[in-house]
C-alpha cells in the first residue's frame, strides 16, 4: 500500500469502533425497529450486519491504515477451515462436559418442546445467523481490526486487553450488556478470544469458538425457543461458561505454547 501519511492510532480505532456501535444500533433501534423477538427480523439483522460491517473494516483499512487485508488475521477460509474447527471444538468439547455434570448432578433439566428434527433444523439457521450477526463481524472487528492495530504498539497483552475494554463498552452502548454480569461475561469472552487471535495470529479460531457458544446459548435460550431448561442460570455459568472457558483456553495455549508471546509486538508492514 502507498506510504501516504495516516491517521493517529487512537482516531483510527475511535472511527472504527464508533462506526461498529453505529451499525449495530441502526440496524437494531433504526432500519429493524421493535425489541420483540422473530425469526425473519433475526435474519434481516444478520445479513446486514456482514454486509455493512465487512466493507466498514476493509474500507478502514484501506483509508485510514493505509495497509493491505493480510494483517487483519482473516486469511481464506481453505486456510483457515482447521483453525475455525479447533476453535468450535475448544468450545463443544468441554461444553458436553459441562452438560453432562449439570444433568447428571441434577443441576439442571432439559426436556425437548418440539421434534428432533425442529430443534436440528432451529439449530442449523442459528449456525448461520450467529456467523452472519455476531461471531464472523464482531471477530473482524475487535480480533481482528482493534486488536491488530494495538498490538503494532502495544505488547500483546496490552492489545487483548485494549480490546477486551473496547468490545465490553460496545456491549454495553448498543444494549447488549447492560448489568453487572452481562458485562463481566462480554469482558471475559473478549480476553478469551482476544487470547485464541495472540496464540493461533488469526481470528479463524475465535469464530469457532464464538460461534460455537452463542449458537448453543441462543438454541437453549428464547431465541432457538426448543427446550425447556430448570436450571437455566446454572448450566449458563458452569456448562457454557466455566466449564467451556477454562478448559478450551487450556487447549489452545497448549496447543500453541511455542507462537504465544506475551510481550510481543506485531509487524505493520506497509504490504
Amino acid at each position: 500500500m502507498s506510504g501516504a501519511p495516516r491517521l493517529a492510532l487512537h482516531w483510527r480505532i475511535l472511527i472504527v469502533f464508533a462506526g461498529t456501535v453505529l451499525v449495530w444500533l441502526f440496524l437494531y433501534h433504526g432500519a429493524l425497529p421493535g425489541r420483540d423477538y422473530d425469526r425473519p427480523t433475526h435474519v434481516a439483522r444478520a445479513i446486514l450486519t456482514t454486509v455493512l460491517v465487512v466493507p466498514l473494516v476493509v474500507a478502514a483499512r484501506r483509508l485510514l491504515d493505509r495497509r493491505g487485508w493480510t494483517g487483519l488475521g482473516l486469511p481464506s477460509l481453505c486456510a483457515g477451515w482447521r483453525r475455525l474447527l479447533l476453535g468450535m471444538a475448544c468450545w463443544l468439547v468441554p461444553a458436553a462436559i459441562g452438560f453432562a455434570l449439570c444433568l447428571g448432578l441434577g443441576w439442571v433439566e432439559i426436556s425437548l418442546r418440539t421434534s428432533a428434527s425442529d430443534a436440528a433444523r432451529v439449530a442449523a439457521l442459528l449456525l448461520v445467523l450467529v456467523l452472519l450477526y455476531e461471531a464472523l463481524p464482531e471477530e473482524l472487528v475487535f480480533r481482528g481490526y482493534l486488536q491488530r492495530n494495538l498490538a503494532t504498539r502495544l505488547p500483546a497483552w496490552q492489545a487483548v486487553l485494549g480490546q477486551a475494554v473496547l468490545f465490553t463498552l460496545f456491549g454495553l452502548l448498543v444494549g447488549a450488556a447492560t448489568s453487572l454480569d452481562r458485562l463481566l461475561l462480554f469482558f471475559v469472552f473478549a480476553l478469551l478470544l482476544g487470547g485464541f487471535r495472540a496464540a493461533t495470529g488469526d481470528v479463524w479460531a475465535g469464530i469457532g469458538f464464538h460461534l460455537a457458544f452463542q449458537t448453543v446459548a441462543q438454541l437453549f435460550g428464547e431465541v432457538g425457543a426448543v427446550f425447556d431448561v430448570t436450571g437455566a442460570g446454572v448450566l449458563g455459568v458452569v456448562a457454557m461458561g466455566a466449564v467451556p472457558f477454562t478448559l478450551g483456553w487450556a487447549a489452545i495455549e497448549r496447543l500453541h505454547r511455542d507462537r504465544l508471546n506475551w510481550r510481543a509486538l506485531e509487524p505493520d508492514p506497509t504490504g
